[in-house]
């Protein structure tokens, strides 16, 4: 039967088979147009970017991301409740400490990123300090705590990384594409060049997309279920649910790429309730969530 501690090894799993199968993919892309191109500088490139892009991405994406939503330190003199209730929360779990980091956005939201338990961070804007009040700050402490000790903090974190980066990707190769037919006209190699190139441009974020989906639906819900645990105070969560998609703050700086991560979706103003635009939604809609919470509460 499937429960928190199998869903936590199959997160690691995925995240050791995306990060092999995207090194090996840009590997295929860049012998690809090697070959087309005549080109083995392109293939060289390519499985240097690879190793490169996967070792970064495990080492290194909690700094890619808050560099990316320029999050600070969060200073505990300035900030002592905030950090008790991080402390007493990751004592009930039993899990370490995580860096606690403050986003200068008035938007209340949050997320967690990390490679490990022992390397995790935890990144609150300033909005959901200033609008939440305990038990709803706890509660969504508690669901970024559970990203963690789900183990599927990295896995979501590495996706955004890697999406990101196969976007760049296929924006590189459309401009090697486009530079090298304007300079060299190559017949029928030309031509099939462009139309991989085009092909890349338009698949890559698409699918990125897609394989942001089949994960972050799941772990929002996994999440939502651990933290009201963790607190013992269902209610709590769903209010800061409530309040925090009421809100209608539009935060700064956001991406595709990144909105996955967060508590809830960084686009605000931007959600439908369109069966058509719940297909692409990388959060279930909140309405789900607080009934799955309050059903809970129930029991």
């Amino acid at each position: 039967m499937a429960s928190i501690y199998t869903q936590a090894d199959s997160n690691v799993r995925k995240t050791w088979f995306l990060m092999t199968g995207f090194f090996v993919f840009l590997i295929l892309i860049g012998w690809l147009f090697s070959y087309l191109m005549d080109d083995q500088a392109i293939l060289f490139v390519a499985v240097i970017f690879s190793i490169f892009s996967s070792f970064g991405s495990y080492w290194y994406s909690d700094k890619i991301v808050l560099a990316m939503t320029r999050a600070i330190p969060l200073e505990h003199n300035k900030n002592p409740e905030i950090y008790h209730i991080v402390e007493n929360l990751c004592i009930t779990a039993g899990l370490p400490l995580p860096k606690i980091y403050i986003i200068p956005e008035a938007q209340p939201n949050a997320f967690a990123t990390g490679r490990n338990a022992e390397h995790a961070v935890i990144a609150l804007t300033q909005g959901l300090l200033n609008k939440l009040d305990k038990a709803e700050l706890e509660g969504v402490i508690a669901h970024e705590l559970s990203h963690i000790g789900n183990k599927d903090m990295l896995l979501a974190t590495v996706v955004a990384i890697l999406a990101g980066i196969l976007a760049m990707a296929s924006n590189m190769f459309l401009r090697i594409n486009f530079r090298r037919n304007s300079d060299n006209d190559r017949g029928n190699v030309g031509a099939l060049l462009m139309v991989l190139g085009l092909v890349a441009a338009i698949l890559a974020p698409i699918a990125a997309t897609l394989i942001q989906l089949s994960i972050s639906r799941k772990r929002e819900f996994l999440a939502d279920a651990s933290g009201s645990l963790l607190t013992r105070n269902p209610e709590g969560l769903a209010s800061a649910l409530e309040k925090i998609s009421s809100d209608s703050t539009t935060m700064r700086i956001k991406n595709n790429a990144t909105s996955s991560l967060y508590f809830s979706s960084p686009f605000k103003g931007k959600q439908t309730t369109s069966w058509f635009t719940k297909l692409f939604m990388t959060h279930p809609p909140v309405e789900e969530r607080i009934s799955a919470l309050r059903d809970t509460d129930k029991k």
